[in-house]
């Protein structure tokens, strides 16, 4: 057995700490959860890195998106749409529609836009650090 971690009471969602297009994500998702459902964590952090090996995932590979919730782990297409269903009764109706897609071609999407993503949205010289109002919605 192991020690209980403190994210792992959480919803997590790990992102590409230097990733231009990732830092909008996580500002549309902080926008969006008024609940204050979701944590965050860079996939270089501390607790992203923790998580990936817990789930046996490759720390170094940071081309993909998590989300971790109740004991489980999303990558890729499912990561998004697994953070869409804990926003609410209309961004739950996006997650069943998203499903409708199969997830070879939800993932080969997935796939091009991250393959592309510093080419077309740029990347920050240093993880984001979150600003003081924000601070207790990540996990460093």
């Amino acid at each position: 057995m192991h020690q209980v971690e403190v994210w792992e009471k959480e919803s997590v969602v790990l992102f590409d700490g230097v990733c231009n297009l990732c830092n909008t994500v996580v500002n549309v998702l902080i926008r969006m959860d008024t609940d204050k459902r979701l944590k965050f964590a860079s996939l270089q952090s501390q607790v992203g890195q923790q998580i990936l090996r817990r789930f046996k995932m490759n720390p170094t590979e940071l081309n993909t998106f998590v989300f971790y919730a109740e004991g489980k782990v999303y990558t890729r297409s499912r990561a998004a749409l697994e953070v869409l269903r804990t926003m609410g009764k209309v961004w739950k109706m996006c997650f069943y529609i998203g499903l409708l897609v199969p997830s070879c071609l939800r993932d080969r999407l997935y796939a091009w836009i991250a393959a592309n993503r510093y080419r077309w949205f740029g990347k920050s010289p240093q993880c984001r650090l979150p600003s003081p109002e924000l601070k207790t919605r990540f996990l460093l």
